[in-house]
């Protein structure tokens, strides 16, 4: 499969940008890049470089997840672990509820909404809020929106008559194993390269395409023994 470069260089996987900084080439050894609370570490990229996705940004942001549930409630989880509210606007309270209760030691991190049913939330950068919409195939238009320090994740489990349009609508988009005929379709409209679409069919539990514009980043989301111990191990059918 083909590779892009590190999350750090894409414009859709990063977090918010800081003022530069510069030091000598022969302190280049000793620098060391942990990762701090401006993204939510989404997996690692073949070479195991972790790779992150900045949802707390002073913009509107929209992430499109073509995918498995186990993926978005990974996500969710790690989302609360960086300090956002997680809002889940779900027609399936029933897959969310154990991990709603489980999530942030009895504190209401990730809180679940019927679909339609979502309050305004009064985001801010102080508190910072991260939409998951779990709708169905067809994920109706409503009142949440993406808009400053507050971002929304759709997921669709497969291709539907909505795709097209999120998919253009989205900044980032994450793509896993779908159908032969779904990849082509995904392929024309993300702009992917054949060997790209090819491989869309054929990918393991777990991993995912991201495409941020013309950057493409294949990434492996791993459970740590929590999130194994709450959601099982990655799955792509739910």
């Amino acid at each position: 499969m083909g590779r892009g470069g590190t999350a750090k260089g894409l414009r859709g996987l990063i977090g918010p940008r800081h003022a530069g900084h510069t030091m000598p080439a022969d302190h280049l050894g000793a620098l060391s890049l942990p990762v701090g609370d401006d993204g939510v570490v989404i997996g690692e990229d073949a070479e195991g470089r972790s790779q992150m996705v900045g949802f707390h940004r002073s913009t509107p942001y929209d992430v499109l997840l073509i995918g498995g549930l186990w993926t978005a409630q990974v996500l969710a989880l790690r989302a609360a672990g960086t300090g956002a509210r997680v809002v889940v606007e779900t027609g399936r309270p029933r897959e969310w509820v154990g991990l709603a209760q489980a999530a942030g030691a009895g504190l209401e991190c990730i809180t679940l909404h019927d679909v339609g049913r979502v309050p305004p939330l009064g985001a801010t950068v102080g508190n910072p809020v991260v939409v998951m919409r779990d709708c169905g195939m067809r994920p109706p238009r409503g009142r949440v929106v993406s808009s400053p320090w507050q971002s929304v994740l759709t997921l669709l489990p497969y291709l539907s008559p909505v795709a097209p349009r999120l998919m253009r609508a989205a900044t980032l988009v994450g793509v896993q194993r779908v159908s032969p005929e779904e990849a082509q379709q995904i392929g024309r409209i993300l702009g992917l390269a054949q060997n790209e679409i090819e491989a869309l069919p054929t990918l393991a539990d777990g991993v995912t395409l991201w495409c941020a514009g013309r950057e493409r980043h294949w990434v492996i989301t791993s459970a740590t023994d929590a999130e194994s111990g709450l959601l099982g191990m990655a799955r792509r059918m739910d």
